[in-house]
């Protein structure tokens, strides 16, 4: 069974109200509810509403369809944040170098879906080949190598393949030992 609530014309950007539907997305109701009640976001009061009223709305239909229904049984299916509109008004605010911004006030509409059908699992992915880093990730690199920052790699060092240990024995250190060595032998 399926629920859908939406809070239209809430106070603030969709932009600062996707950060917080973000975290609830796919979570139980109940630890959505808990990370809205606590999140320090203005958004969250508006998103909690709209979760509560769709809690409610799946409780309705279940009524309604004659079925019993557990609320702590229900997950957030889909949340998403869409732009509303923008209030443009004729007061100003002060800009710098006497210049004025046109003060601006941003809208946004939510809509939360809850379902307590069996939640599908994650993909694994245990055959697929590492990932490679993103494009910023390189650009990262490329930049502090460039400038030699904190984030430079360390240079790797030329370094001569080392003489066995036995060869090592068998030679002399100076000309004085190499003499002593061939006088030994003649003997």
């Amino acid at each position: 069974m399926e629920a859908t609530a939406s809070a239209k014309y809430l106070r603030g950007s969709a932009q600062k109200a996707r950060l917080v539907v973000d975290m609830i997305r796919g979570k139980d109701v109940n630890q959505a509810l808990a990370i809205l009640r606590f999140s320090k976001k203005r958004a969250a009061t508006g998103i909690e509403k709209c979760m509560r009223s769709a809690i409610a709305n799946a409780n309705e239909a279940a009524e309604k369809a004659n079925i019993s229904i557990d609320p702590d049984d229900l997950w957030v299916r889909t949340a998403f944040v869409d732009r509303g509109p923008t209030k443009n008004r004729r007061r100003v605010r002060p800009a710098p170098q006497g210049r004025a911004y046109r003060e601006q006030r941003h809208f946004c509409h939510i809509t939360i879906s809850l379902s307590n059908d069996t939640k599908p699992e994650p993909k694994a992915t245990k055959g697929a080949a590492p990932k490679t880093p993103s494009k910023p990730a390189k650009l990262a690199e490329s930049k502090g190598r460039k400038r030699g920052g904190a984030a430079a790699a360390p240079r790797a060092k030329k370094v001569a393949p080392k003489a066995d240990v036995t060869e090592a024995a068998e030679k002399p250190a100076t000309k004085k030992e190499s003499k002593k060595k061939a006088e030994k032998s003649e003997e």
